[in-house]
């Protein structure tokens, strides 16, 4: 998706943006259009306070003068923007590409309202042609991971399970100080029962299928945005 059209679904999300409005901001190159169009707004007076889904979008956020506070501080959020790798049927995502899917998951969780902004190309039949991105902890990786096969190949997946890593070889670190496991499903035609198998096995942290969360998409393509609800 080109930068243009990274920017015209992240405006069209920005639509939904009340004053005095309690805000999740969230990860990814998507997201990082829609902080710097609500910067736009903040600085000509829009009042906000925005909770942040990663430490790089935090970071970004206070370049840029918007109000941060924390979900310690407040106990709801009207509004959650995030990026999606894939959309399925009735809004199920994947997400976690950016290594934020905990922090994304509890945002979008303390919010009356999530919505996604993407490219057409992620609009899927079947989730799981993405690698399902699984936060893990880094004591008992091994049998950790071995219980994630065994419910990858119960489901029928097409593909591995690999420990993701940064350019340079070592281990991708979360930002609450976890590792990722991407697991190449192919297709998960059950989704609900995969989350629920993977959320049993105690080494899971969390893992990037949102269900039954999102609640509209603004999809951008070469002909412009449309609105894509449940």
């Amino acid at each position: 998706m080109s930068e243009t059209q990274k920017r015209e679904a992240a405006r069209a999300a920005l639509d939904e943006v009340r004053p005095g409005m309690r805000l999740g901001l969230g990860t990814g190159s998507t997201a990082r259009h829609f902080v710097e169009l609500l910067a736009e707004k903040v600085a000509a007076g829009l009042e906000c306070l925005c909770v942040p889904t990663s430490e790089a979008t935090a970071e970004q956020a206070r370049g840029l003068d918007i109000p941060l506070t924390d979900l310690d501080s407040i106990d709801h959020l009207d509004l959650t923007v995030d990026g999606a790798d894939e959309i399925g049927p009735g809004l199920a995502l994947i997400k976690g590409a950016g290594g934020a899917l905990l922090r994304e998951k509890i945002v979008a969780d303390a919010s009356t309202r999530m919505v996604v902004i993407a490219d057409g190309s992620k609009l899927v039949d079947t989730l799981g042609r993405f690698p399902l991105p699984i936060e893990v902890n880094r004591f008992g990786l091994g049998a950790t991971r071995r219980a994630i096969a065994r419910i990858m190949e119960a489901h029928g997946a097409e593909g591995g399970l690999a420990l993701r890593r940064r350019a340079a070889g070592e281990p991708f670190v979360t930002d609450g100080g976890h590792l990722i496991l991407d697991a190449s499903f192919g297709r998960i035609s059950s989704p609900e029962a995969v989350s629920r198998a993977l959320l049993d096995i105690p080494g899971v942290v969390q893992h990037g299928l949102f269900l039954a969360v999102c609640k509209r998409a603004y999809v951008a393509g070469a002909d412009g945005v449309k609105t894509v609800d449940p």
